[in-house]
């Protein structure tokens, strides 16, 4: 009987593993990764060469954003057209605000 018990175990594992947490369909997993492109946030520096190397990259100057203006990015606020910019600091503040509202949550 353990040794029964033990395979189901195992294979209960292994089939949570493998298969996904809930229902997805095509349309929910490619509208998922269009929203998460579309409020890309780089950690950049300010310096001459980062925002020349960004301008070539991504076809736009850097925007830079602080991390209240992230924390209150709603979804139906629209798109970007290019990731936005952070300073090493602001992402640090960032985490720290994310880190504290999950903490209260």
């Amino acid at each position: 009987m353990r040794v029964f018990t033990s395979l189901v175990g195992l294979a209960a594992v292994a089939a949570a593993a493998i298969l996904p947490a809930g229902p997805v369909s095509a349309d929910s997993a490619g509208q998922s990764s269009a929203r998460s492109s579309a409020r890309a946030v780089l950690i950049c520096a300010t310096d001459a060469a980062t925002r020349r190397a960004f301008a070539r990259e991504h076809g736009a100057v850097p925007v830079f954003v602080t991390a209240r203006e992230v924390l209150s990015v709603r979804s139906s606020d629209p798109a970007w057209n290019a990731p936005r910019c952070m300073t090493a600091r602001e992402h640090a503040r960032y985490r720290e605000a994310a880190t504290t509202y999950a903490a209260v949550r």
